[in-house]
Order: C-alpha cells, then sequence, then structure tokens
C-alpha cells in the first residue's frame, strides 16, 4: 500500500495558494516604490510615462490585430464545419438516390414526377440531378468559377433530359435556394435558370435517342 506521507493536505495547498497569491499582488502594488527607489536621480519621468504610453498604444493595435485574427479564424472554422456538415448530408442523400437507380421498384418511395413518365425517364432525370449537385459543390467550393459553370450548363441544357430535369426540379432548386442563406447557392441557381432560358430560346434540345448512332 502507497504511504500518504509527504503529501500537502488541503489546508497546506490552500494556504500555499493564498500565499502566492497575495505575494503576486504585494509585487504589483509595490513595483513604483521599488523602481522609485532603485531609479536613477537624473531619471527623467515624464519622458518615461511617454514612452510607456506608446508602448500601450501599440499594445492595443496589436490585441484588436490579435482579436481580429481570432475573429477571422473562429468564422472559417465555422465555415469549414458548415461545408463540412452540408457535405455529409449531400452524401447520404446522393447514397439513396443511387440506391433507387440501382433497384428500380425503389423508385416509387420518392415523390411522384409532376408528370406521368416511364420509370427509365425518371432514372435519367434523378441522374441528371445528381450531376448538378456536384456541380453546385464545386461552385461553392470554388472549384468552379462563374464563366466555367455558365459554359457547363450551356452544353447541359443542350440535352433534352437535362432540360426536362430542370422543368421538373427547377422550382425545388429555386426554394431550396431561397430558404439558404448561402449567397453562392441563390448565385448558382440564378445562374442554372439563366441558361436554361437561354437554351429555350435557342431552340429545341437533343433528343435523348439521337445522342448515339445505332450499332450497325
Amino acid at each position: 500500500m502507497l504511504s500518504l506521507r509527504g503529501r500537502p493536505s488541503q489546508k497546506g495547498r490552500t494556504f500555499v495558494v493564498v500565499s502566492c497569491a497575495l505575494s503576486t499582488l504585494g509585487l504589483i502594488l509595490g513595483t513604483p516604490f521599488i523602481l522609485n527607489v532603485l531609479a536613477p536621480d537624473d531619471l527623467d519621468w515624464g519622458r518615461l510615462s511617454n514612452v510607456s504610453q506608446s508602448y500601450g498604444a501599440l499594445s492595443v493595435l496589436f490585441s484588436a490585430a490579435a482579436l481580429a485574427g481570432v475573429a477571422a479564424s473562429l468564422w472559417y472554422q465555422a465555415r469549414q464545419t458548415q461545408i463540412a456538415q452540408e457535405a455529409a448530408r449531400r452524401d447520404a442523400h446522393r447514397e439513396l438516390i443511387v440506391l433507387a437507380l440501382g433497384d428500380p421498384s425503389l423508385l416509387p418511395c420518392w415523390e411522384p414526377p409532376h408528370t406521368r413518365m416511364t420509370a427509365i425517364r425518371r432514372k435519367q432525370i434523378l441522374f441528371a440531378n445528381l450531376i448538378v449537385t456536384n456541380w453546385e459543390s464545386d461552385f461553392r467550393l470554388g472549384n468552379l468559377d462563374e464563366a466555367a459553370l455558365r459554359d457547363m450548363f450551356d452544353g447541359h441544357f443542350r440535352g433534352e433530359i437535362a432540360r426536362e430535369h430542370w422543368v421538373t426540379g427547377g422550382r425545388g432548386w429555386g426554394l431550396s435556394a431561397d430558404l439558404s442563406a448561402d449567397p453562392m447557392r441563390r448565385q448558382f441557381v440564378e445562374i442554372a435558370g439563366e441558361r436554361y432560358a437561354l437554351a429555350v430560346a435557342d431552340g429545341p434540345p437533343v433528343a435523348a435517342a439521337e445522342y448515339f448512332e445505332t450499332a450497325p
């Protein structure tokens, strides 16, 4: 069994803490008197005071800069946490869509489409939604700029499936963007709607059946 000898009691520890606190307080209060005794007779206290005030002003500036740095760091960490949480939610949503794409019997578990369509067309539209969702993530993370995004949507909306996806799901994207506090999401939806309108004005889409040549 270990011996308890030599271990300070609770009263002893309290005495040590109180003694240290009183010693520190006494040192702070006695510092001016100690400096007055130790300082040379010809010391210009007024000049020393001015110098100390200058250092005090610099200290305020450095403290403000440090506080701004801490605030920026906290904002960045909060932003990264939000992005990570959204990425996790999107991954879960993507996994659900992938399951439905692999098992057509799960398609009726989602909300019904606004217009009647075949199960194959429904799967195609869900896959188009995954493409657009991936672009949105890249845009919000800074991996896609506005020019590149517009160019990608211009090519995307040339297709029949892409336009049908935006007809059936564009309103949902808009509602989600309006409820979001992220301006990047609203900008993404605005760009998508803008390029869709331009594609429609440019003419009919390329039919999915015309994408590829029939094998001989």
